[in-house]
């Protein structure tokens, strides 16, 4: 709303400050509260001491018990080191608490699940795997978020070799599902089989990076990688080791230039990046037809208007204010609840691209790329086909009966936004 709105005179900027801090208890938008009542001694005592140690020697003698005794099984730990917050960069970790807390919120909203917001101060890579592995008795699931490229590869890849429950870096592979799931539907709306296309990514961090991944996996003919450099050549000195393995996979006709010679005849244009990289003029060398994703945020590559009146068929950003949303917030709920519904090792690729599918094909509104975040039946069906593949995939070790998943996450959703 503008600062005029008759409704709401604030600003929005008012507004976000408002909604963390004027609410009933304290400020911030999250808390803890208990599910049983403690309204008398007895049950202080069932629930405390010396109640608590029945439950410490059951769990002891029967292991398995922890998630029916206690709320492990869905309580996730959102973690971050403050490097890439948002579009602001390196803020570090205190300022990365508004976003875990926002994070938090759409968790439980959607889907269900308990969260606890966790910013360390913790910057090299050894000490923050370590700390990140120590919580791993507390929590059923690990969503890092806001950690830069290159060193989030590296933290990943360290936690899933070393933990035992499902890590979800959401700035990758969260991101990567919804801009997958956004490519099946504009290719299939622009008439466009995926093996013929030709997509440009720009900004090949740590989405950037996932998104080509999957693109990949999904069949995209040709895919272009751009970074600040230009187009990603495996020969160049300056680039970061992942630069030269996406460069390796990317890129078959040895193209060389900056974006403008990159997007020349390409079907679509990914943008991961920054504001302002793109003007009209790269639209309509673009393919017939062409398909822009300007996702950069809080402001896109090109805005809207400008890749429209340039001729672009079908646009995208990462904001909520326009009719095309491509937001993370449409799949990370989904992905990590069916990880652990079915206590899977870890989240793979597949099973993005079986949300990403999910997505794609939930009953949207006439003309959207994509569904709306506030359905909730979207973020029970995302979870459902992610932990079906799971289970086709044998990394599960629990295996819910067909449409249990689905049924249980939005069950617990609409819990969540009845009490609120």
């Amino acid at each position: 709303m503008s600062a005029g709105d008759p409704v709401n005179p604030m600003t929005f900027a008012e507004r976000a400050l408002a909604f963390g801090r004027d609410v009933y208890s304290g400020h911030g938008k999250i808390e803890i509260m208990p599910k049983v009542s403690v309204s008398s001694l007895a049950e202080m005592a069932v629930a405390y001491t010396p109640g608590v140690g029945h439950v410490v020697r059951h769990v002891i003698a029967h292991p398995e018990a922890l998630g029916e005794q206690t709320a492990r099984d869905n309580m996730i730990a959102l973690v971050t080191d403050g490097t890439a917050v948002l579009g602001l960069g390196d803020v570090g970790p205190r300022a990365a608490i508004p976003v875990m807390e926002g994070k938090a919120v759409m968790f439980k909203a959607l889907a269900g699940i308990d969260c606890v917001p966790l910013c360390l101060d913790a910057r090299a890579p050894d000490r923050f795997c370590e700390v990140v592995r120590a919580l791993e008795p507390s929590f059923a699931g690990i969503n890092l978020e806001d950690v830069a490229a290159p060193a989030c590869f590296e933290a990943v890849r360290r936690l899933e070799d070393s933990m035992d429950v499902p890590i979800l870096h959401d700035d990758q592979y969260g991101t990567a599902t919804v801009v997958t799931a956004a490519m099946i539907n504009a290719l299939a709306a622009t008439g466009r089989k995926v093996e013929d296309c030709r997509v440009v990514v720009n900004g090949i961090g740590a989405a950037g990076t996932a998104t080509i991944h999957m693109l990949t996996a999904l069949g995209v003919g040709d895919i272009i990688a751009v970074d600040r450099y230009g187009i990603l050549d495996v020969d160049d000195v300056r680039a970061y080791p992942h630069w030269r393995e996406i460069a390796a996979r990317t890129n078959s006709a040895g193209r060389r230039g900056n974006l403008a010679e990159a997007m020349r005849g390409a079907d679509a244009f990914v943008g991961l990046s920054t504001r302002g990289l793109v003007n009209r003029a790269m639209v309509r060398s673009m393919a017939k037809d062409p398909i822009v994703f300007a996702l950069a945020n809080p402001e896109p590559e090109i805005e809207p208007e400008e890749a429209e009146a340039a001729g672009a068929t079908l646009v995208a950003t990462g904001r909520f204010d326009g009719l095309n949303h491509c937001n993370n917030v449409l799949a990370f709920p989904g992905l990590m609840r069916g990880a652990m519904e079915t206590r899977a090792s870890r989240i793979s690729l597949d099973m993005c691209l079986a949300g990403a599918r999910a997505i794609a094909s939930h009953p949207r509104l006439e003309h959207a790329l994509l569904p709306s975040p506030l359905d909730l039946t979207l973020h029970a069906g995302v979870a459902e086909a992610v932990g079906r593949e799971a289970i086709r995939l044998d990394i599960a070790r629990r295996f819910p009966e067909v449409g249990e998943i689905a049924e249980k996450t939005l069950l617990l959703a609409k819990l969540v936004n009845s009490r609120a």
